[in-house]
């Protein structure tokens, strides 16, 4: 059941539905608590057990953004995937992309249980097991339909949303009606929302931005200072452009929030997990260390490998996204290979 909400121009769609968020981690976490300034009460599914009782005794997350203190009557924390998902009419996906088909998978998730379910995904990576964007893994393996899905996407990080420092968010979805219900649900005091109806579109330039964060941080760790990193993200959002817009024809601004925001701030940002995933590359240390050195995990280097497929498909040029390829990958030397692209830089 919705609050009410004096900055609503209108009525929500969804001000009576069940909503749920799916996911343990520092995302779902700031979701949830943006989420909770409009609603009285939420679902929530994480997958460990201890960490379920552990929200349900004291009110936080024992491991991810535990400045967030929440009503724990507001919550109905569960370890059921399954069960979580039937008792859902809207249903905020934060599992990392990586592990999403594993979980469905082990919950025995069929199209059945998302049928007319709205699905708003707030992953930023590509299904490992088949090179695709959530929004097509659901509707080619579960039959959801485009207009039942919604993408949100940033600017945004999660531990900024826990000091409750304005932040924006873009909802993404071709549905006009479903894009402002769902912006009314994250609408707050510190939470501006956009809308704009490029699904795909901005699914995969919020996959990209994680990718070009590694660079960023690779080239960070090597030692190159702000100057080379504005070339650097200038042909970065030019290399989300060049490969959207192959991947995904449609006209498009990469100058708005939603995309060129995105970027920027995962690239410079303290709290971005792939830029400092990609520090730890840059100087010097092994993939499989920054992996083990990190507790979150970065959604970037899965979709490096991702993105390259898709590229060598459409015989794209992404001198950028190669390099970070080459260093995660290949295990190329990272100083050596950013001083190789530093002339197709403009």
């Amino acid at each position: 059941m919705q609050k009410g909400n004096k900055e609503s121009k209108q009525q929500n769609l969804l001000a009576d539905a069940k909503v749920s968020v799916i996911g343990g981690g520092s995302w779902a976490t700031a979701l949830s608590k943006i989420l909770l300034n409009n609603l009285d009460q939420i679902s929530w599914w994480v997958r460990r057990k201890e960490v379920a009782e552990h929200i349900e005794k004291y009110g936080h997350n024992p491991n991810y953004i535990s400045s967030i203190e929440f009503d724990r009557k507001a919550l109905n924390v569960s370890t059921d995937l399954k069960e979580t998902i039937k008792e859902s009419d809207v249903i905020f996906l934060v599992i990392p992309s990586a592990f999403l088909h594993t979980e469905f998978t082990h919950a025995g998730i069929t199209p059945e249980d998302l049928k007319d379910k709205i699905i708003v995904s707030a992953i930023k990576g590509i299904i490992p097991e088949f090179t695709l964007i959530p929004a097509a893994y659901l509707n080619e393996h579960f039959g959801v339909e485009y207009n039942n899905m919604a993408i949100v996407a940033g600017p945004c990080h999660a531990e900024e949303v826990a000091h409750e420092r304005l932040s924006y968010l873009t909802i993404a979805t071709p549905t006009r009606g479903k894009a402002y219900a769902i912006a009314d649900l994250l609408r707050c005091r510190y939470i501006n929302v956009n809308r704009n109806d490029d699904l795909v579109g901005t699914e995969y330039s919020a996959i990209m931005k994680n990718v070009y964060a590694i660079a960023a941080g690779i080239c960070f760790g090597i030692g190159y200072g702000d100057n080379f990193m504005a070339v650097l993200l200038s042909n970065a959002i030019r290399e989300t452009e060049r490969f959207v817009d192959h991947v995904y024809p449609k006209h498009r601004d990469v100058k708005t929030s939603a995309y060129l925001g995105d970027l920027l701030v995962t690239a410079y940002s303290q709290y971005s997990r792939n830029r400092t995933f990609g520090n730890m590359i840059g100087k010097g240390h092994s993939v499989k260390f920054a992996q083990l050195e990190m507790k979150m995990v970065a959604e970037g280097y899965y979709a490096s490998n991702c993105v390259n497929e898709i590229q060598k498909k459409f015989e794209l040029e992404l001198p950028i996204a190669d390099a970070v390829y080459k260093c995660l990958y290949e295990g190329k030397n990272p100083k050596r290979t950013f001083a190789a692209i530093q002339g197709l830089l403009k």
